[in-house]
Formats: C-alpha cells, sequence, structure tokens
C-alpha cells in the first residue's frame, strides 16, 4: 500500500475518532457554546439579553429561578430546571437574564448553551465541565423530543448522571413549548396502541419529572403586554406620548393576532427605528 493511501486512511480514522478536546480556557468568557465535529467550546464575549428588571409578567418564575441559581453559584443545594410554556414569553431570556444578573457577586459562574441535537454528545461535554474550577449552567433551549427521537436517553446522563451523579459544579437548565416535552397528541397515540398503556410512554413523559423545578409561563394580558413595551421605553430613554405609545402598540398586537413578550419586543424594535435610536 501506498504512502498516499495510508495517509488517506489515517485522516478517515482521525475524522471518525478525533483527538481528545484540550483543556478550555474558561477564562476567556462568561459563556460558552458546545459545539461537535470537532468538538469544542466556544467563548462567546457579547451576549444576547435584556436586564432581569424588563422581563415583566414572569415575577414568580423569575423570582424562583433567580434564588436557585443564586445558591447553586454559592455551592449550596439547587435544582435543575424546566422552563415551559407559551412562545415568545420570556423562557430563555429569563435564563440569560438570570446569568447576567449574578456575574457581578459570581464571576466563576459560567453559562454553556448546548443545542438539542448535540445532546449525544453531553457526557464528554460533562466530563470537561467536571474537571473546572468553575460553575457551570448548561443551557438547552426549545427542548423536545418525537416518538422516535432516542436524544432523550442522553438526557439522562444531565439529569441523573449515571454511576458518577451529576458533576457537583453543573445545574441544568432546559426551555420547551412543551410540559412533557413532547407532543399531547403523540402521548394519547402511543397510550392507545400500546399493550400496556401505562408503560408506553412512561420512560419519556417521566423525564420532565426529572426537573427538580417546573416553571410554567402563560400568555400576557394586555395591562402586561404594554408594561413590558414601557419599561423597554424607559430603558432605553424613548420619550413618546404615552396615548401614541398604548394606541400604536395594541395596533401593533392586533395585526399579530396574540400578545407576548416577544411581540412587545418587535413593537419597540420597530418604533426604536422609527424614532433613530440604535440598540444595542
Amino acid at each position: 500500500m501506498d504512502q498516499n493511501a495510508l495517509t488517506r486512511i489515517a485522516e478517515a480514522l482521525e475524522r471518525m475518532s478525533p483527538a481528545p478536546l484540550d483543556a478550555p480556557d474558561f477564562a476567556a468568557a462568561s459563556a460558552f457554546v458546545w459545539h461537535v465535529e470537532p468538538e469544542r467550546l466556544e467563548p462567546v464575549q457579547d451576549i444576547s439579553r435584556v436586564d432581569l428588571d424588563l422581563l415583566v409578567g414572569i415575577n414568580r418564575s423569575r423570582d424562583t429561578l433567580l434564588e436557585n441559581s443564586r445558591r447553586f453559584a454559592r455551592g449550596h443545594g439547587a435544582n435543575n430546571a424546566l422552563l415551559w410554556g407559551a412562545r415568545g414569553m420570556g423562557k430563555s431570556s429569563l435564563v440569560k437574564a438570570v446569568h447576567g444578573a449574578l456575574l457581578a457577586d459570581h464571576p466563576d459562574l459560567k453559562l454553556v448553551e448546548l443545542q438539542r441535537d448535540d445532546l449525544p454528545s453531553v457526557s464528554r461535554l460533562l466530563h470537561h465541565l467536571r474537571n473546572a474550577p468553575h460553575r457551570f449552567i448548561l443551557f438547552c433551549d426549545d427542548l423536545s423530543f418525537s416518538h422516535d427521537d432516542q436524544h432523550y436517553k442522553s438526557l439522562k446522563a444531565v439529569l441523573d448522571g449515571g454511576i458518577e451523579g451529576r458533576p457537583e459544579n453543573v445545574v441544568f437548565y432546559a426551555t420547551s413549548n412543551r410540559r412533557h416535552l413532547m407532543p399531547r397528541e403523540m402521548i394519547e397515540n402511543e397510550r392507545s396502541n400500546a399493550i400496556s398503556p401505562s408503560e408506553a410512554v412512561e420512560e419519556k413523559v417521566s423525564l420532565s419529572d426529572r426537573f427538580g423545578l417546573w416553571l410554567g409561563f402563560h400568555p400576557c394580558d394586555q395591562d402586561e403586554y404594554l408594561a413590558m413595551i414601557n419599561g423597554y421605553c424607559a430603558a432605553h430613554g424613548l420619550d413618546i406620548d404615552s396615548v401614541t405609545l398604548r394606541g400604536e402598540a395594541l395596533e401593533w398586537q392586533a395585526t399579530r393576532g396574540a400578545r407576548s413578550g416577544r411581540v412587545a419586543w418587535q413593537f419597540f424594535v420597530d418604533l426604536a427605528g422609527r424614532q433613530g435610536i440604535a440598540l444595542r
């Protein structure tokens, strides 16, 4: 076999089994994104988030997650958390805002984002986090599973940790539109077609039971929607007549057919653009 063929074989084997990830430099940033192929923790210098005080209408969830995260940052007991419910009501924004609010007092608290499709690699990620002298909020946004999706088995490595247990310096926060992480109609369909209905979906449904905190997010009412917009205006120094602001805000939500924190922010972005205000 010639040298070129041996080189190609060696390169193929290296792609199939890449070299171990070098010890990440966690001092490089306060937040990281986990990537695979090749596996690496990429620092995020400019985190897209809003101030905690601007998240209106989710006071109970905000206070609960903040307190849980503060305990964790101090090295005390803390639960994994599932933030579930209505779209656009600030689930992922809350996770990032809580992390930002705690950084001043707890600079060693790191936020690591993990994509749902990368869950099979989570055990290798946990190995790197376990050995680091920092504390980590491991964050997975928009988590859900279909009936033939096996990624949920990898999630158990985070929630239960197997023989080693979940690393003491890692807590897992996930957001989902679904309380049980899979569609309700799929749950009912598997129950109706199974020989043992009570066991058909128990493994998947019970996955959400492994989260110590369930924080529900529900559609906001009109007053909360307007309060969100007023908060954005105050924070960014945008001065506009209150009657005009109310009328335009209500017209905007009517065209969208819904009210939510996301719709409130989208209206404010449009308003700021019309007023010549740059958002950073």
